[in-house]
């Protein structure tokens, strides 16, 4: 009876060590061979890894510091991406991340956004012409000379005027809620067309709301698929911006300044129909400000403008920048921009 205990105990034992030992090995804890695979082996290699991550600079531009976020290898494709108001470059930040194994990505902040310099009205000119000034100055300074063009909001008038006037350095246009044809104006922007045509006390004021905190806030969830996707901490960062001292006269200059870019509609159409720029539109349907009708719009002067419309709101890429990141992957990829 004794014996049988004994035989009985050391199968346990011996039962306890294999599977204490299985279970160290696939923890990563066994044998020195497989401790110096999991060294000699990483997913990503040190130049890799570096390149996927994002660095944040600040590049002299005609005496202004401009802030800009960069990834990816410099030896890849590079897309440079305009962002839109209120925002800045930290709406790219997860779009950024997700294609920066594949391209070089750059995205600077305008004057008066983000980190990026803010002057007062008096020392620096807010229109939307300036600000194409200083970005093409950004441009030259980092050294880009081929790059695809990814424009949201603001970035469409801005980045529109850079392509129109250097149409040699476009691969390609990404266009998501920046408009170029007056289909593409909402009922949304009513308060700012009167604005524009008759800057007073009374129409100043349903701008200036939604300049506020409410307002902002609108702008990324309203026409969201899913509001929970919608990370607060990006239209707070943004009213943060807002609310600096000598940011209202800023943006209330460039309101006022907007209506420029519509006068430029027939000279970007123009533009679109004698070069046929290589062109994806991304935008979210459900935005009220530039809607739909307008992303489907560049399809009248770009025969080939592939239009994959998300289900989301104005700042889309808050709960599809995956989505987004496949699309235009596969899409550059298609177009031999890889």
């Amino acid at each position: 009876m004794k014996l049988i205990i004994n035989q009985k105990t050391n199968k346990m034992k011996q039962y306890m060590i294999t599977a204490t030992h299985l279970l160290a090995i696939a923890l990563g804890f066994g044998s020195h061979a497989n401790a110096q695979t999991s060294k000699t082996h990483p997913i990503f290699s040190t130049s890799e890894q570096k390149n996927r991550e994002t660095y944040f600079k600040t590049i002299k531009v005609d005496g202004l510091d401009i802030f800009y976020r960069e990834a990816g290898d410099k030896n890849k494709p590079t897309i440079l991406l305009l962002h839109g108001y209120p925002s800045s470059s930290h709406m790219f930040r997860d779009l950024m991340n997700d294609l920066s194994a594949d391209y070089h990505l750059v995205a600077p902040d305008y004057p008066g956004f983000g980190q990026s310099s803010a002057p007062a009205p008096s020392d620096y000119e807010y229109s939307f012409d300036n600000l194409t000034v200083t970005i093409n100055h950004f441009i030259d300074a980092v050294g880009l000379k081929k790059f695809s063009l990814y424009m949201q909001d603001y970035g469409g008038p801005v980045g529109f005027r850079i392509a129109s006037q250097r149409p040699g350095m476009i691969q390609a246009l990404i266009i998501q809620n920046a408009n170029a044809y007056e289909e593409g104006l909402g009922e949304a922007l009513n308060p700012l067309v009167a604005y524009i045509q008759n800057p007073n006390d009374s129409t100043v004021k349903p701008v200036k709301e939604l300049m506020s905190f409410a307002g902002t806030k609108w702008q990324y969830t309203d026409g969201a698929e899913d509001i929970s996707r919608i990370s607060p901490d990006s239209y707070i960062t943004d009213q943060y911006y807002l609310d600096k001292p000598g940011s209202e006269a800023i943006q209330l200059a460039l309101f006022r300044n907007y209506g420029t870019n519509m006068k430029l509609y027939p000279v970007w159409h123009a533009y679109f129909k004698k070069f046929q720029p290589t062109t994806l539109v991304i935008s979210g349907k459900n935005d009220k400000l530039f809607i739909a009708a307008g992303a489907e719009a560049f399809r009248k002067d770009i025969q080939d403008a592939q239009i994959s419309l998300l289900n989301g709101g104005h700042f889309v890429l808050e709960e599809k920048h995956a989505e987004a990141a496949a699309i235009i992957k596969s899409f550059l990829s298609k177009k031999g921009i890889h």
